[in-house]
């Protein structure tokens, strides 16, 4: 057992040795050029700041580099966990804690449920696959491509059928994804799809879905072009991406290189209402064409 004094000592060692990190990195900073590492807030009264907010690509922590200014160049085109340092054989405390919180991120963007009053706010209805728990939904992958007979009645009800596009929302893998991202989306698709006088059915999210359950969803509604916007796997990158997944005439069973995609939609990737008006003028093109995923010949 660590006795308090103990205790005291370590905790005390780490916080020299954050602020020690942070004097070196400024340092380095203004020796390699690396004018963006120089802003680092200074850790004052035991408090560092929050490692959620630092944007690692402006990160910089390798001690007496031989040639930093190169490498802190190349990093701001690849926001990976590079050139973190190290203190002895272990990581350096400040990347230690921006990982853990990262995964922590990843781990309540999985299992975490989009809040119902973001769904209200959105005017989307909601609807469930025959997945019936996270637990379920992540184990049953199958399920999460079809929906609750209960979901067909209530699509068919409220639904305008046979649109030119249908569009819909649902939670995926990341609940964080679809609240950070398709306030933005949603209506610059919208928008996008007006300009070109194309008309699209009524908007509605799908709980516990996987991407496969809009071939299902696109036979019901009779729509030309069905268009999800999902949550994506997290990474420790972000835990905030979403992508669109966009089919002709998808059918049950149909393969998956029909459908089209637009990845990495978040903040740091592809800007949110920049994607919404990227997809509508996919969405125009695949029906100009009447063809999708590999069939599209642009």
């Amino acid at each position: 057992m660590v006795n308090e004094n103990d205790l005291r000592t370590i905790i005390a060692q780490v916080l020299s040795e954050m602020n020690l990190d942070q004097k070196e990195d400024t340092k380095e900073a203004e020796t390699s050029g690396c004018a963006a590492c120089s802003n680092e807030p200074v850790i004052e009264d035991g408090c560092i700041p929050d490692v959620t907010e630092v944007d690692i690509r402006k990160q910089y922590l390798v001690e007496n580099p031989v040639n930093g200014e190169a490498y802190y160049d190349l990093k701001q085109y690849a926001p990976c966990r590079l050139g973190i340092g190290k203190a002895g054989a272990r990581y350096k405390t400040d990347p230690v804690l921006q990982f853990r919180a990262a995964h922590s991120a990843a781990q309540d963007a999985v299992f975490s449920d989009v809040d119902q009053d973001f769904i209200d706010k959105m005017g989307l209805f909601s609807v469930q696959t025959q997945c019936d728990s996270k637990d379920t939904y992540l184990t049953r992958p199958d399920l999460g491509r079809k929906l609750s007979d209960e979901a067909v009645k209530t699509i068919k009800e409220k639904c305008r059928m046979n649109p030119t596009v249908q569009i819909y929302v649902s939670d995926g893998l990341s609940s964080a994804a679809i609240a950070a991202n398709v306030g933005d989306v949603l209506p610059a698709i919208e928008q996008g799809l007006k300009s070109y006088g194309i008309d699209y059915g009524t908007p509605f999210f799908v709980k516990y879905g996987r991407v496969g359950a809009m071939d299902q969803i696109s036979e019901i509604t009779g729509a030309q072009v069905t268009c999800v916007l999902i949550g994506e796997r997290p990474g420790l990158i972000t835990a905030e991406s979403m992508s669109a997944y966009i089919a002709y005439k998808a059918t049950v069973g149909m393969p998956e290189a029909r459908r089209t995609v637009v990845s990495n939609i978040h903040k740091a990737g592809t800007i949110p209402a920049e994607a919404g008006a990227h997809i509508a003028d996919i969405i125009k093109k695949i029906l100009d064409n009447k063809a999708s995923g590999t069939d599209l010949k642009l």
